[in-house]
């Protein structure tokens, strides 16, 4: 299923403060909250972002507290919180760990939110890495991968237009129970995150989306090559939505270091760089803001709505 706007190369954020990792997150957001989260989600309404996303993870171990911190809001109330306080901004799940619960469940959280957002739901989902944290949770984590799959198709079956979904699998059996109210969306769209080659296989058989995990440019055109080789190898004829995660960005001349990673320049040099992805077969771009505060983002993705993304296409 199709929702980027044709012929554009579209622009989506995961949203900070709700996953504070210590590869990402700006000293800034420790001391967020639910204000910051609706301003900025305000902000991308308005300034022509596709998506905002939210991560999913339900516990930390101790042992990778250090750098994932045990900071990780609920996506389906976090982004259930936003709906509200947006119009027209798509809500991703980047990514949901789906095998982590039943899929009525999972169906259950995401159609509703669904419904109540007015059809603006993408589910991104992915495999998982934190062992424990399946093993807590009593799920096999060396078959995640299988219990994926074999979820994605469950979630087909659950979150379609079916108020009794069917679904017959090797882990998950149902029929004739009813689920009330349904997605507003006749199809979720569902986008498979990772870019080891099962999940790039995965998103190729089973996705309408691929979220790529931290590809660097010169890395993507062989693997988009592959995406779409094993898509027709599979047979499926439908389209499906490219993604990547841009390098850090700053719009205009930082007075502060933003690493030697970020982009950073005038609109017009930044949107240069950023058309290399659509020429890669890109479709919708991850960016991510180097911030010193909740205001300097605001004000980065404002300048990057009205400056930069006009001349991404």
């Amino acid at each position: 299923m199709w929702v980027l706007p044709e012929g554009r190369l579209a622009y989506g954020m995961q949203l900070p403060v709700q996953s504070q990792s210590t590869i990402y997150a700006e000293g800034w957001e420790a001391e967020a909250g639910p204000d910051d989260l609706v301003e900025i989600a305000r902000t991308a309404d308005r300034a022509g972002f596709a998506y905002l996303a939210s991560c999913d993870h339900v516990a930390i171990p101790r042992r990778l507290a250090g750098a994932m911190s045990t900071i990780w809001y609920d996506p389906v109330a976090t982004l259930a919180f936003l709906a509200g306080v947006t119009e027209r901004v798509r809500l991703l799940s980047h990514v949901a760990i789906v095998g982590l619960r039943h899929p009525l469940v999972t169906a259950k959280q995401y159609a509703t939110l669904d419904h109540l957002a007015g059809g603006r739901l993408v589910l991104g989902v992915g495999a998982g890495h934190v062992q424990e944290e399946f093993e807590a949770l009593g799920v096999d984590f060396e078959r995640r991968g299988p219990v994926l799959d074999e979820s994605i198709d469950a979630l087909r079956a659950a979150l379609g237009p079916d108020e009794y979904p069917v679904h017959h699998g090797k882990l998950y059996d149902f029929e004739g129970l009813g689920q009330r109210p349904r997605p507003a969306q006749e199809r979720i769209p569902v986008w498979v995150g990772g870019s080891s080659p099962a999940a790039v296989r995965r998103a190729a058989v089973r996705g309408d989306g691929w979220l790529p995990q931290d590809d660097p440019r010169d890395r993507l055109p062989d693997q988009i090559a592959r995406l779409h080789r094993l898509r027709a190898e599979a047979g499926v004829t439908d389209p499906i939505a490219v993604g990547a995660i841009t390098e850090p960005l700053y719009v205009g001349a930082p007075g502060w270091d933003v690493g030697r990673r970020t982009l950073s320049g005038s609109p017009d040099a930044l949107a240069e760089s950023l058309r290399a992805y659509r020429a890669m077969g890109v479709h919708q771009i991850q960016v991510r803001f180097r911030s010193r505060s909740r205001a300097e983002l605001t004000d980065q993705m404002a300048a990057f709505g009205a400056g930069v993304a006009p001349h991404l296409d």
